[in-house]
């Protein structure tokens, strides 16, 4: 049987996330969902607080979840600063008998104020000082994890993740 794989692409906001988990999720043929997505769908005005931050977290490993159950692979999108919350994604996977790819994006800073500058549209609330305030709190990452420099071209990021990621994934779901 198949081995689903619960692909989780985290990052400060505004490195590239959105842009890198898509096109992983194309490639693997796997679900995905976002938390900037998931939070606008349970808070109409979303304030960010703790409560706010943690119900987020669990509806997006929920849904994450029924996929996982049904033998789909899944990518999510969040930035999984904390500890706590790697360890939610960590226990989803292992609770459905699925692998686990952590995919930390990085970018320059330098990059990630343009980009956030010229963002129109986006579902992301985040702005710079976001950025810089998740940045000083970002808890250590002590996971096995590949990560994705996003500070080039979207070839080169792409490149990147067919890669470290989709021939990964390729290969544990035959397994």
């Amino acid at each position: 049987m198949d081995s689903p794989v619960l692909i989780a692409f985290c990052g400060l906001p505004g490195v590239g996330k959105s842009t890198a988990s898509g096109y992983a999720a194309r490639q693997c043929e796997a679900s995905r969902y976002r938390s900037d997505e998931v939070r606008k769908s349970l808070f109409e005005d979303p304030s960010y607080t703790d409560a706010e931050i943690e119900r987020t977290y669990e509806e997006l490993l929920s849904q994450a979840r029924a996929e996982l159950e049904r033998g789909e692979s899944v990518v999510v999108d969040a930035t999984f600063n904390s500890t706590a919350y790697r360890e939610m994604a960590a226990e989803t996977a292992r609770s459905t008998g699925a692998e686990l790819l952590f995919v930390r994006v990085t970018c320059s800073r330098e990059v990630v104020r343009e980009r956030i500058r010229a963002r129109e549209g986006s579902v992301s609330d985040a702005d710079f000082a976001v950025y810089e305030e998740h940045r000083a709190a970002f808890d250590p990452f002590e996971r096995d994890h590949v990560v994705v420099d996003n500070s080039e071209t979207v070839e080169a990021t792409h490149d990147q993740i067919d890669r470290q990621v989709v021939g990964a994934v390729r290969e544990t779901v035959q397994q």
